[in-house]
């Protein structure tokens, strides 16, 4: 049996059973013999296997950039321009990135030293910071708390501070640490309780899952450039690439 008719009949084998039952092409026992030459052919070639699995990876990965970007359109204006996240870097700047994160995420923990590094490094990078507590009660708590923060300070400079504080703490991030890192960098922690209590820390969470949810992002951190979305704590090296991809073509510009 040569490798054109081994694929015909791989093909035929995996094709749904609802479809060859429709077209009757073949008979059931053929069928039959269809199935026992795939499953004779795949286990004297099983690297076959490993092929079908790449291929099927690049055409999921494809297939999931393409969502991605569709949604980034989709959701442009919000996420790039929304009134409920926090802008930092160059306000005018030619590239954006947006993080979404979570207080008590080990791996936005580690990547908060990349944001800091661009931040520093990258005088025309725009950075949004969305909050996506998914890690449990505590990270919503330590959110809530950090909107707040971000209602009173339209600078963003006392909320980088909190931002770093409360994210490079160790222990559980939640509304008592949240509060007692904003009464550190000097909120006025009577606001901050009426802002807590308020409809907006609700309504930036719903407005952030929402996002995220027509993304497709399942954990964080999860990142934002351009149209292309980044899931995981990807690296500095990656991000840096990715900013200068969407900024000039290529990976250095």
């Amino acid at each position: 049996m040569n490798r054109f008719s081994a694929a015909l009949a791989i093909a035929c084998a995996f094709a749904p059973a609802a479809a060859l039952a429709q077209t009757q092409t073949f008979s059931s026992q053929q069928r039959e013999e269809i199935g026992a030459v795939v499953r004779e052919y795949l286990l004297t070639h099983p690297e076959l296997l490993q092929e079908v699995a790449a291929e099927l990876d690049k055409r999921q990965t494809v297939a999931a950039e393409a969502r991605h970007k569709k949604a980034v359109k989709d959701n442009a204006e919000t996420i790039l321009n929304s009134p409920r996240q926090v802008v930092l870097g160059n306000p005018q700047g030619d590239v954006t990135l947006v993080e979404f994160f979570d207080y008590n995420c080990g791996y936005c923990k580690q990547a908060m030293a990349d944001m800091m590094t661009l931040l520093k490094d990258d005088p025309k990078l725009r950075i949004v910071l969305k909050e996506f507590p998914v890690l449990g009660d505590g990270s919503v708590e330590a959110a809530q708390v950090a909107i707040a923060v971000r209602m009173q300070d339209k600078t963003g400079k006392k909320y980088l501070d909190f931002h770093q504080r409360l994210m490079g703490g160790r222990g559980e991030a939640n509304r008592a640490r949240a509060v007692a890192v904003a009464r550190e960098v000097g909120m006025d922690m009577a606001r901050l309780e009426k802002d807590m209590a308020s409809d907006e820390p609700r309504a930036t969470l719903a407005e952030s899952f929402q996002i995220a949810e027509e993304l497709g992002l399942n954990g964080t951190p999860s990142y934002i450039v351009g149209e292309n979305v980044m899931i995981g704590a990807v690296g500095l090296k990656a991000l840096q690439e990715r900013i200068n991809t969407t900024r000039c073509g290529k990976a250095a510009c």
